[in-house]
């Protein structure tokens, strides 16, 4: 799996508004229903707050993936976002989060949207790739370094 096939350039906020983490999943699943991708926003915000609950999903290194399994799609579909001053996401390490990659799979999927989160996780280890995303003017060139960046994994 790429992660062009997951994440469109549409779903890339290039500086998220918010600056708290309900805030932040609000507008990531604003910027979906903005694109067509989904319907009900409150449905899909439930479940990804009953993800967060079980645990937070700002795994460190400034990087969260939010992620839920929902009916409001019938694919596994991607948002990115760069929070430029960092997002307060009771993240393991403790430190703020710049990255939000949320990863919404369709109810019944299997292993698919196990392959998505380790994916993005592996991507987000390079210190690189933050860096050059966090200097990034825009969407597209924040875009175009993830996907040229995923290319380089098989």
């Amino acid at each position: 799996m790429k992660i062009e096939e997951i994440l469109k350039k549409e779903s890339v906020i290039a500086d998220l508004l918010a600056d708290n983490k309900i805030d932040v999943i609000k507008e990531m699943i604003y910027r979906l229903k903005e694109n067509n991708f989904i319907k009900n926003e409150e449905a899909l915000f439930n479940t990804l707050m009953e993800r967060e609950k079980l645990g937070s999903t700002g795994i460190g290194e400034n990087v969260a993936i939010p992620h839920g399994k929902s009916n409001e799609v019938t694919q596994i579909i991607t948002v990115l976002a760069r929070s430029k001053k960092g997002i307060e996401f009771e993240s393991l390490d403790q430190k703020p989060v710049h990255f939000i990659c949320m990863v919404i799979a369709p109810a019944n999927s299997t292993g698919q949207h196990l392959k998505a989160l380790a994916r993005i996780s592996r991507l987000f280890k390079n210190q690189g790739l933050r860096e050059g995303i966090l200097q990034a003017g825009n969407p597209d060139v924040i875009y175009s370094i993830i996907t040229n960046e995923d290319s380089k994994f098989i």
